[in-house]
């Protein structure tokens, strides 16, 4: 058996278009329904968008994986303050580096994309969708 964690990312109505740009970064692709596909009546009390996002992945053949959906309007949501980090840790520094710039694109550079005294490259960068990533290659584990 094995067991693997995703971070779950919440958008209020920007899941698709998330998803979508994540997928376009990392070489990843969507699967995503709509609370039209596979909605009921929980959500429809919580004002549920149709066309919005209930459930979406985006899986890239790096490994790369998130998921995400839109917090329907009855629900409290708020993107918060640094409410979590999503690291992606890498071995090939041209990966990094161009997913790096593709999440920059829109975004907020928060740490360049550098070597770093623990790490042949860090960066920090929060995404036009407000989600903070912390990008490195990793090093050799020297003990």
């Amino acid at each position: 058996m094995s067991v693997t964690t995703t971070t779950h990312l919440n958008f209020r109505g920007q899941a698709r278009e998330a998803l979508d740009h994540y997928a376009a970064v990392t070489g990843g692709q969507v699967m995503a329904f709509t609370f039209a596909q596979g909605g009921d009546d929980a959500d429809a009390a919580d004002g549920a968008v149709p066309d919005q996002v209930k459930w979406g992945q985006v899986t890239a053949p790096s490994g790369f994986s998130v998921m995400a959906y839109d917090v329907p309007p009855a629900r409290p949501y708020s993107r918060g303050e640094d409410p979590l980090f999503v690291s992606v840790r890498g071995d090939d520094a041209e990966e990094v580096t161009r997913i790096f710039e593709g999440l920059a694109e829109g975004g907020v550079v928060r740490a360049p994309l550098a070597p770093a005294g623990y790490a042949p490259l860090y960066g920090m960068v929060t995404d036009r969708f407000g989600v903070t990533w912390v990008l490195d290659v990793v090093a050799p584990w020297a003990g």
